[in-house]
């Protein structure tokens, strides 16, 4: 389900879904992003369960990503990501943006998420957006030493239809 951004953000950026033979070129920027990064064959996991997967793309520039599991009355985003070298450039909220239409689509009220508490970065960008804290996991996420927390994070997302950003 290709989707064309908003004019002003250039006539080359594009989400599509995620494909198996993207998953190289997704490993390869989800090592870069993190110190325990998914696997390949995460990736390709989601996939075959036929998870929402789609891909954010500058030109022909793979610029970032998000998968994400359709729930009961969610849409439970696990994992997001954009490339470090595309970073602050708004491209984590177009994701968000994108997720947000897939759950309102699919007439799921809100979006749910799991953050390290250590990644301040998004966290900011999850409070910005709306998200509200909702609950906490121990030791959900490897880490250098042990094991590290992750926040539960929620957005109601209403009855509004469509995305602020045009992307449905």
């Amino acid at each position: 389900m290709s989707a064309r951004l908003q004019p002003h953000l250039g006539p080359h950026l594009f989400t599509r879904d995620m494909r198996a033979g993207d998953v190289d070129a997704v490993a390869a920027i989800e090592a870069s992003a993190y110190s325990h990064p998914w696997t390949h064959g995460n990736f390709i996991d989601s996939l075959a369960a036929g998870y929402a997967a789609e891909l954010l793309l500058s030109e022909d520039q793979l610029v970032g990503y998000f998968v994400a599991m359709a729930g009961v009355d969610e849409l439970h985003l696990l994992n997001i990501t954009v490339a470090p070298t595309a970073q602050g450039q708004g491209f984590g909220s177009l994701l968000l943006d994108r997720a947000q239409a897939l759950a309102r689509q699919w007439s799921l009220p809100r979006l749910l998420l799991e953050v390290r508490g250590s990644n301040q970065r998004a966290r900011d960008l999850y409070l910005r957006r709306g998200f509200e804290d909702v609950g906490l996991r121990r030791g959900y996420y490897p880490a250098t030493q042990g094991r590290e927390d992750a926040l539960v994070m929620s957005l109601q997302l209403g009855q509004q239809t469509g995305s602020a950003n045009g992307l449905v």
